[in-house]
């Protein structure tokens, strides 16, 4: 789902007061990390990862990762934290995409 501008000020509205969810740490970018936050996004459509200071990767690294292997949008990153956005596929969770859609 390609986003235009107005529902990614949106989604950052949203994710104003959201914590990090998840961390990427000296093991970097790994199949079974992206399984976890393929999971993470089907429940909630919308989180915020970070990149710990002792991480081989940076936010470019992580993004192009994200991108060539799933349909994850990255919506934000803001130094070394990162918002990503997916619609959930399960009816009850799509709170987010619904709003998004919508705009």
């Amino acid at each position: 789902m390609k986003l235009r501008g107005k529902q990614k000020r949106y989604l950052r509205s949203q994710a104003n007061r959201m914590k990090p969810v998840s961390s990427i740490g000296k093991n970097g970018l790994t199949n079974i990390w992206l399984e976890q936050i393929l999971d993470v996004l089907q429940k909630r459509e919308l989180v915020k990862i970070n990149i710990q200071q002792n991480a081989d990767v940076d936010t470019d690294d992580v993004k192009n990762f994200l991108e060539s292997n799933s349909d994850i949008n990255v919506v934000q990153t803001i130094g070394k934290t990162l918002l990503l956005f997916l619609p959930s596929n399960n009816e009850e969770n799509q709170i987010v995409s619904v709003e998004v859609k919508n705009i």
